[in-house]
C-alpha cells in the first residue's frame, strides 16, 4: 500500500506539471519559485507540532513530502535526478553516517555521535569540492537564531567558546549595556549593530543552558497571541473598548490573564 500510495502521489505531480494537460500555475513554477513555500510547509510542521495537533500534523507532514516530490519532478524534466535517486540518497546517507547501528561498531553515546555526524558531514562536503572553511556551508536563508546556534556551535567545536555559562551571562550585560550607550546618542546608527551583538550572546547563552532559541521564541509568540486575545475577549465582555484604556487598566487585564494561566 505505501508503494501504491507513493506511486500515485508521483502520478499526481507529474500530471499536475503536463505542459499540455496540467495546472497552469504548476507548470509555471520552478526550483526557486517552489522553496519558499518549501520553507513555509516545514514552518507548518513545527507550528502542529508545538500545538500538539498530530492530525494536523498529519496533514502537514504530507504537505511538505509534496514539496519534495515537486522539487523531484521539476528536476526530473531537467535531467538533474528523479524522485527514485532522492530516496536513494538519503538511504545511502543514513547508513554510512550511522556505522554503530548498520556496520556492527561500537555505539557512541548522543554527544559523541553527534561529533561523528558533523565529522562525517565535512568529509562529504571536502569529498564533493565544496568550501570547508569552518562557518562556510551554513545556509544563509536559515532563521537567524537557527543560523546563529550552528555558527556558534561551528566555531565550538575548533575550541572558540565560552567554557562557563556563567561567562556569558557577563557578556550578555556588557552587550545590553552598550546598546544602552549607542541609544543614548544623538545619532544611534550604531544601534541595530549592538542588539544585534545582544541578541548573539542571548543565543549563546541559550546553546549552553540546552535551550533552542528559536523554539523558544515561538513559544514566547504564541503565549503572547494567546494572552493578548484572551485580554481583549475579558475587555470586550466587560464593556470596554481597548483603544479606551490606559495602561494602568490594560497591565491589569494582562496580569489577570496571567493569573487565569497559573
Amino acid at each position: 500500500m505505501l508503494m501504491a500510495n507513493i506511486d500515485h502521489l508521483l502520478k499526481i505531480m507529474c500530471q499536475l506539471r503536463d505542459p499540455e494537460s496540467g495546472c497552469p500555475w504548476d507548470i509555471e513554477q520552478d526550483f526557486q519559485s517552489i522553496a519558499p513555500h518549501t520553507i513555509e510547509e516545514a514552518y507548518e510542521v513545527a507550528d502542529a507540532i508545538e500545538r500538539e495537533d498530530w492530525s494536523e500534523l498529519k496533514s502537514e507532514l504530507g504537505d511538505l513530502l509534496l514539496q519534495t516530490v515537486y522539487h523531484s519532478q521539476i528536476a526530473t524534466e531537467r535531467d538533474l535526478f528523479d524522485f527514485d535517486d532522492v530516496v536513494a540518497a538519503i538511504c545511502h546517507k543514513m547508513v554510512d553516517r550511522h556505522p554503530h547501528v548498520f556496520a556492527n561498531q561500537e555505539r557512541p553515546t548522543s554527544a559523541a555521535q553527534t561529533e561523528l555526524w558533523e565529522q562525517q558531514k565535512e568529509r562529504e562536503r571536502a569529498g564533493a569540492g565544496r568550501d570547508t572553511s569552518t562557518l562556510q556551508n551554513i545556509p544563509t536563508n536559515l532563521p537567524a537564531l537557527t543560523r546563529a546556534v550552528k555558527l556558534q556551535k561551528r566555531a565550538a567545536r575548533l575550541g572558540f567558546d565560552w567554557p562557563k555559562i556563567n561567562e556569558i551571562i557577563g557578556k550578555v550585560a556588557e552587550e545590553a549595556e552598550e546598546l544602552l550607550q549607542e541609544l543614548s546618542q544623538v545619532d544611534s546608527a550604531g544601534a541595530t549593530e549592538e542588539f544585534g551583538d545582544l541578541l548573539f550572546s542571548l543565543v549563546n547563552f541559550a546553546r549552553h543552558a540546552g535551550i533552542d532559541p528559536e523554539s523558544a521564541l515561538r513559544s514566547a509568540n504564541s503565549k503572547f497571541t494567546r494572552r493578548f486575545t484572551a485580554m481583549e475577549e475579558q475587555l470586550r465582555r466587560d464593556g470596554k473598548p481597548f483603544e479606551s484604556c490606559d495602561l494602568t487598566i490594560l497591565n491589569h487585564y494582562w496580569e489577570l490573564v496571567k493569573s487565569r494561566e497559573n
